[in-house]
């Protein structure tokens, strides 16, 4: 086979991968979200669980985005394993359909769908625009690969070096059904295969076994791409592809043996050698899904029995909601990233509640929790920040780069709020621990009101950042004067205990008015969520933006002025 020939194969495959995968992104991108909720809503009851994996499945050209999308719908507790696992049998009937439709004699339309489609990407901004461009330019490199196979399987069936390939494995079934299955695997597309196999089959290149053989591993593989992709996702998604493979498994099993005989039967219904290979698709799994049907919940206890609910408690720095199957729909995406940031939002709150509570009673233990608590909020700000670079791959609308963009600031400020209180507040409590420090009833009181001040704050702020509402947005940055005349009151009632000699307020000084400090600090990232918002809405001036940054730059300067102008000989307490 001439380097010509190869490059030429290459490319007419890639195009199918590329059409296929065009398709998907393309429907995900305009009606992502339209299609969870359908298929959510059509997985009330088994029978009609099979008919919308089969819709939702010819819409998205693909059994495994299908298997993928239903996995985070599983995961998120939204559909029953029975349900999921005959949206799954419905979803491999649908994709056989779309390659029957493939395989009809148009492939010289290929021009039109894709030049529509590009005029319709380039012409509108809109997710339904763009999306829809990009599903008719993936209809026409499909159609246009088909094309290219057709022309190049004609000349395959006379390479000698194929003729040798092709012969092995039609002798060894069990191989070729594995190296179909490794192929889609990697190809994350049964339906291009199977045309790929068409193709084959139609030219002469391959024989009716063989192209049995390789439609079984199709199927397999078909089942394989979603269950590796989710072994890293919680039980229940897991448990969906389990049982979807477990079926495909089984009946590929059954089948393997009969290749030769299944060839024959099914070569008879058309003597186009094309149609073998997709009919032998199609009844392949019809059958499947009439033969599993009654036994979906057998199916789901033995996937119950080998994948059981976790016993330990779940790691808090292990991320919950960044669901990788909705990173083709941005809107989807970032509604999975604003979820985990306000998971980040409630960890960073009991550490800044435990704080409270760990300087006013000397609670050492209390220290050691917010330290690990503090390695944890990292490693889920990190897994936060690299799905969100993942999303923003897609094309994103400008009202999506903005909330990226608001997403993103927020997790950085609950970051850096952890590492205050890690870093700057708990360093403070084990310093007042070590020397039995205590504070003076009046300065306890002080300092339990403001921190009490900017834990309510705290839940305004992630109340801000949730709903982006208005009103909340203006109340929690007006409130930056209450806290910054709460600073100044509390500070100026400390200098008045000093002055009097309190032997307390002197030991516990530069305690205290770093306590304060480190508390404003924290208040000020809280209150950075409601700029995005106020200057949407045009109610932020932006003098004033520039007069709130400048502030924030030298907020951490002004309480070590007053440590020096408060502490007797500049002591330290």
């Amino acid at each position: 086979m001439g380097s010509e020939l190869l490059l030429t194969l290459i490319g007419g495959v890639a195009l199918l991968l590329w059409g296929v995968r065009n398709v998907r992104s393309g429907m995900t991108r305009a009606f992502g979200a339209q299609l969870r909720a359908t298929l959510a809503a059509a997985s009330k009851s088994r029978v009609t669980a099979v008919g919308a994996g089969a819709g939702v499945t010819m819409l998205l050209q693909s059994a495994t985005a299908t298997g993928l999308l239903l996995a985070s719908l599983a995961g998120r507790g939204l559909v029953t394993l029975p349900v999921a696992l005959a949206v799954m049998l419905g979803a491999d009937v649908g994709t056989t359909l779309v390659a029957q439709l493939f395989s009809f004699n148009v492939r010289w339309l290929w021009v039109l769908p894709f030049a529509i489609g590009v005029a319709l990407f380039n012409r509108f901004k809109s997710d339904l625009g763009k999306g829809g461009g990009r599903l008719l330019m993936g209809i026409g490199l499909i159609l246009l690969g088909l094309n290219v196979l057709a022309d190049v399987s004609q000349v395959l069936k006379h390479s000698p070096t194929l003729v040798i390939v092709f012969s092995a494995l039609e002798s060894e079934p069990l191989l070729a059904v594995l190296v179909a299955t490794i192929v889609t695997w990697l190809a994350h597309s049964s339906l291009a295969i199977v045309l790929f196999v068409m193709s084959l089959a139609a030219g002469g290149a391959i024989s009716g076994p063989l192209a049995v053989a390789l439609v079984l591993g199709a199927n397999l593989g078909a089942a394989l791409a979603p269950y590796i992709a989710t072994m890293g996702a919680n039980v229940a998604a897991r448990r969906v592809a389990f049982g979807n493979l477990v079926m495909r498994a089984a009946a590929v099993a059954i089948a393997l043996p009969f290749v030769r005989y299944f060839s024959g039967i099914v070569g008879t219904l058309s003597a186009n050698p094309a149609r073998l290979a997709l009919n032998f698709h199609t009844l392949f799994n019809v059958a499947l899904a009439l033969c599993a049907f009654p036994f979906l919940d057998l199916v789901a206890r033995l996937a119950r029995k080998v994948l059981p609910e976790p016993e330990a408690a779940a790691d808090p720095s292990l991320p919950t909601d960044l669901d990788p199957d909705a990173l083709d729909t941005p809107s989807e995406a970032l509604a999975c990233a604003m979820r985990e940031t306000l998971r980040l939002g409630g960890l960073v709150l009991k550490m800044l509640k435990g704080s409270q509570t760990a300087i006013e009673s000397n609670d050492s233990k209390l220290v050691k929790e917010i330290e690990k608590s503090d390695n944890a909020v990292d490693a889920l700000h990190e897994a936060i920040k690299l799905y969100l670079i993942r999303a923003s791959k897609a094309d994103l609308n400008e009202a999506e780069s903005r909330r990226y963009v608001e997403i993103l600031t927020f997790t950085t400020n609950l970051e850096h709020i952890g590492d205050i209180i890690d870093k700057n507040l708990m360093e403070l409590a084990a310093k007042k621990i070590k020397h039995r420090y205590a504070f003076s009833t009046e300065g306890a009181e002080e300092l339990k009101g403001f921190h009490g001040h900017v834990i309510d704050n705290m839940k305004l702020a992630l109340n801000v950042f949730a709903t982006r509402d208005i009103a909340l947005a203006r109340r929690l940055l007006a409130d930056k004067t209450y806290v910054r005349q709460a600073e100044m009151k509390a500070a100026d009632s400390h200098f008045a205990r000093l002055r009097q000699g309190r032997q307390q307020s002197i030991e516990t000084s530069s305690i205290h008015l770093d306590v304060i400090r480190d508390l404003k600090r924290i208040n000020s990232h809280l209150t950075s969520v409601a700029y995005p918002i106020l200057e949407a809405a045009g109610e932020l001036r932006e003098s004033r933006l520039k007069a709130e940054e400048q502030e924030h730059k030298t907020v951490e300067a002004q309480p070590e002025m007053n440590v020096r102008m408060a502490s007797p000989g500049g002591g330290t307490g």
